[in-house]
């Protein structure tokens, strides 16, 4: 699990390509305090696992299914990346609970800079703007975010002047992916909506419903 807090900033010390299968080696400082080889990282909200560790720097291999859904298969060498260990129990829940399971991308289609704000417009699909609430989170490029406006086929986000400071999204420019990891609970809520409007042949679902269909005696 992840907060969404960005620690630090990293850089793609290199970048490995072949079919299906991309080895990143990123250049880190903080992130590197007491981790392990195994240990989890966040990558642009994604999550890795890590397979080599230095004093500066580490290693990890990315999955096809993760290079499919994911902008890391758009990566550089020298690219700079928002980087966040695993949470820990004993620690503040900044932010908000993020998996690092990005569940899809989008693209920014608008930048307009207001007062000390920067307003970032998002386009993303349907479906995963169906799962977006206004004030509501949402994790851009694995930075915890408020919802500011949303509507069938895209999202804007107010960026304050710190996290323009402190991670990625300060440097985004229009035409730009990210990786989106929607809010869990919202994902949660809805298909608990569903299933109390969805039995078995259709209809909603009621005691009656449960009892015909032998869920309940």
């Amino acid at each position: 699990m992840f907060t969404g807090i960005v620690e630090e900033i990293g850089k793609i010390i290199s970048i490995k390509k072949r079919r299906d299968q991309i080895r990143l080696t990123v250049h880190g400082q903080k992130v590197l305090d007491e981790t392990q080889i195994g240990d989890s990282i966040a990558i642009n909200g994604i999550c890795v696992t890590v397979t080599d560790l230095s004093s500066t720097s580490f290693s990890a291999d990315i999955m096809p299914e993760t290079i499919h859904a994911t902008t890391l298969k758009n990566l550089r060498t020298g690219d700079a990346l928002n980087l966040e260990r695993a949470m820990r129990a004993d620690g503040r829940y900044g932010g908000h609970f993020m998996t690092g399971h990005v569940d899809g991308t989008g693209r920014i289609v608008s930048i307009h800079p207001k007062g000390n704000a920067r307003y970032l417009n998002i386009q993303a699909s349907p479906e995963l703007c169906n799962t977006l609430v206004k004030k509501g989170s949402v994790a851009v490029d694995g930075t915890s975010l408020t919802v500011f406006y949303v509507d069938v086929q895209s999202f804007t986000l107010s960026l304050i002047p710190h996290t323009n400071a402190q991670t990625i999204l300060g440097n985004k420019r229009i035409g730009d992916e990210v990786n989106i990891e929607t809010d869990i609970l919202q994902k949660y809520s809805q298909k608990e909506q569903k299933m109390e409007h969805t039995s078995v042949s259709g209809g909603p679902l009621t005691y009656q419903t449960l009892w015909e269909n032998g869920f309940i005696s």
